[in-house]
């Protein structure tokens, strides 16, 4: 087929997708297209770049000053956003008082601009990554939050999933790269890199699934039966897309996300929450002891059919612990690899720009105490979506899978730095409902469990981001 004529049947398909697609929403807000739109811009590829389509390496005076296409977008955004919440009504000290490390995470982000030896690129970077807590409260505070939350995945995979297969297959020359050091072709899709399609493809495979099996118990329905054709179509594009793009890490986490979902919602787990909720942080610490502690690194991940240096990035993490000269308040909000510290790198490793492990680039970049504030909003989050599990909430088996996946995947990708997974664990953590609120919003909920042909509802009642 024609490169031009796969491009306009996938355009014509998109426009059937959104305009029949059979689990839309009654009364979505069309406020989510701008949550949309910014989780689809730090998903695949910022907009000068789309603009330009030449490539996504960028020199390292480009990487600190930015483009003004890029910033202006992003202002828009935002102020949309902001626009959103200020038409809405919830309460902001509620906000505050229910996520406070995640605030006192952000306050001293802001605080370390102060000493950062870039404090206006630091600032500007602040702004940009504070309209991704503008995004997720567009999204939380909409009278039905979980609808809105399940909207907003949906659309966001409709957008990335086809058309990064589109690339692939019809654009090779937008799609693909050549790894400098094997030679070897690599797949990025719609994205910058085959990591980063990793990740859109696990966020995708998590949500199809979850969603399957949610709606699997009224398969008899014709319009669920519509759904779960949808549902397995948008899986089966998104295993060959993961296949392609040989991001083993996503791969096994979608593997171990399909195992809590499923576990979460057994009748065994159902009746021993409590087994669950200990077994999931449990396998994390075991893993960190028995990869980092006991020195088994080099058998666990040639398991998994990586190299024992996970494709180079210990000898990164090596060097890039040896340049942390400020080991308790680090270089300031996303200000290591700026200057002559990037220059440095990569003369040793070539054009990277991340550690590729989330918890080292918090810590070089806030110190040891933001790390520490990031592990207290990890056990604060941790305890929010426990709660959600007895009694279970229909969300609650995928706010567990997005938050086991997400520890694991940061060990060897830089998910704080503001992409699609972070923003996918803060929609599935975030409290921002009050309790009158939440009575309201049950209400509401019943009111259209008694509409015709709708979905089974989804419980409001259990504490977390939809109480």
């Amino acid at each position: 087929m024609p490169p031009f004529l796969a491009l306009m049947l996938w355009l014509f398909m998109l426009v059937a997708l959104f305009l029949f697609d059979p689990a839309n929403e009654r009364g979505t807000s069309l406020a989510l297209w701008v949550p949309v739109t910014w989780m689809f811009i730090l998903g695949t590829r910022l907009p000068s770049q789309w603009l330009r389509l030449h490539g996504v390496e960028e020199g390292a005076q480009a990487i600190q000053e930015g483009d003004p296409i890029d910033r202006t977008v992003f202002l828009i955004l935002i102020a949309l956003a902001i626009g959103i919440l200020m038409s809405r009504s919830f309460s902001r000290a509620y906000l505050v008082t229910h996520n406070v490390a995640l605030m006192a995470f952000l306050a001293f982000s802001l605080l370390s601009i102060t000493w950062s030896d870039f404090p206006v690129v630091a600032f500007k970077r602040w702004i940009r990554d504070l309209g991704n807590y503008f995004m997720i409260l567009a999204v939380l505070s909409d009278p039905r939050p979980l609808q809105a939350t399940r909207t907003l995945l949906r659309r966001l995979c409709y957008l990335i999933i086809p058309l990064s297969i589109l690339l692939v297959k019809y654009f090779p020359e937008i799609a693909r790269s050549w790894d400098p050091w094997t030679g070897l072709g690599l797949n990025s899709g719609a994205t910058t890199s085959k990591n980063m399609l990793g990740v859109v493809c696990l966020i995708s495979g998590l949500f199809f699934f979850w969603d399957t099996i949610v709606v699997w118990a009224d398969r008899g329905k014709p319009r669920t039966k519509q759904i779960i054709l949808v549902n397995a179509a948008f899986l089966a594009m998104t295993l060959w897309l993961l296949r392609a793009s040989h991001s083993a890490t996503s791969e096994l986490c979608l593997a171990l996300g399909w195992m809590v979902i499923l576990a979460a919602r057994s009748h065994l787990f159902q009746r021993w929450p409590r087994v669950l909720k200990v077994m999931v942080p449990a396998g994390f610490l075991l893993y960190l002891y028995l990869a980092f502690g006991l020195g088994y690194n080099t058998e666990l991940t040639a398991a998994v059919g990586r190299s024992a240096t996970l494709t180079d990035r210990t000898l990164i993490w090596s060097l890039l612990l040896s340049m942390q000269h400020h080991p308790v308040i680090g270089t300031g909000y996303e200000s290591f690899w700026l200057g002559p510290r990037l220059l440095s790198i990569w003369e040793q490793f070539g054009s990277i720009n991340e550690a590729h492990n989330g918890y080292i680039e918090v810590y070089l970049n806030l110190g040891a105490i933001g790390l520490c504030l990031l592990v207290a909003f990890l056990i604060g989050s941790y305890r929010t979506i426990c709660k959600q599990l007895k009694p279970l909430s229909e969300f609650g088996s995928l706010a567990l899978a997005i938050w086991t996946v997400f520890i694991f995947h940061s060990l060897t990708e830089a998910d704080f730095r503001g992409g699609p997974l972070w923003l996918a664990l803060l929609l599935a953590t975030t409290v921002v409902a009050s309790p009158i609120e939440e009575r309201a919003r049950s209400v509401e909920v019943a009111a259209n469990e008694s509409a015709p042909d709708t979905l089974p509802s989804f419980h409001l009642e259990s504490t977390g981001p939809w109480r």
